[in-house]
């Protein structure tokens, strides 16, 4: 058991049965239309790229909510010593399945019991937008104790002003979760709050499968 307790969300149990009710869906949507797809998105590509470099040479790095596995794969592919988590089992099937040479598992971002200083990477990659106000920032304290100094978080997610409670998603398949939308700079203030120094951020418009988002790179100094 970690020593740093992280609140178990209300909705955990809700939030992962949806994503096992969209995850056939998702997986689907990836291969036919791109969605989530770095290689077909230069900025993101170029983002995930620039994370690769950086940490290549720090020892393991962690796909936090990895969905179906796509970009644990790019990393893979790139030569880094990657693993992926989720906590949806039925993403992780589709990510044996897609991609049976990397390695995979079941597990919520709030139920890592991660060693300090034992990683060279961290990717939150649009997949803490579902976490409640007030446990992003004991999930991103808990990044900062595990990377290695001078080892690069990397997250992606949702800009905006509110929570948006989701009935439907990726092409109308039922789900209950809520998006928790951030403003840029108080995702950063949080980045920064948790021990953490970013680099690097990059913002997004509006795109045909989401609204505007974010991306940012922070180090744990040392």
């Amino acid at each position: 058991m970690s020593a740093h307790r992280i609140d178990r969300p209300a909705d955990l149990d809700v939030v992962r049965e949806s994503y096992d009710h969209v995850a056939d869906t998702y997986a689907d949507m990836v291969i036919t239309t791109g969605m989530g797809d770095i290689r077909r998105h230069p900025w993101l590509k170029a983002s995930i790229d620039a994370f690769a470099d950086t940490v290549g040479e720090l020892g393991p790095v962690l796909d936090v909510g990895c969905g179906p596995g796509t970009v644990t794969a790019y990393l893979a592919e790139r030569g880094l010593d990657v693993s992926g988590v989720d906590l949806s089992p039925r993403m992780i099937e589709n990510a044996r399945r897609l991609h049976p040479e990397c390695r995979f598992g079941v597990a919520s971002a709030t139920e890592l019991d991660l060693a300090d200083a034992s990683l060279g990477g961290v990717l939150g990659w649009w997949s803490l937008f579902n976490l409640p106000r007030e446990v992003l920032p004991q999930v991103l304290a808990m990044f900062a104790r595990a990377l290695k100094p001078g080892g690069h978080l990397i997250t992606g997610t949702h800009v905006g002003d509110e929570d948006v409670r989701r009935t439907e998603a990726y092409g109308g398949v039922p789900v209950r979760w809520t998006t928790h939308q951030w403003r840029p700079d108080l995702l950063v203030a949080l980045i920064e709050e948790a021990g953490l120094q970013p680099v690097a951020e990059l913002r997004l418009p509006a795109d045909e499968f989401s609204g505007p988002g974010v991306v940012v790179m922070a180090k744990r100094p040392g």
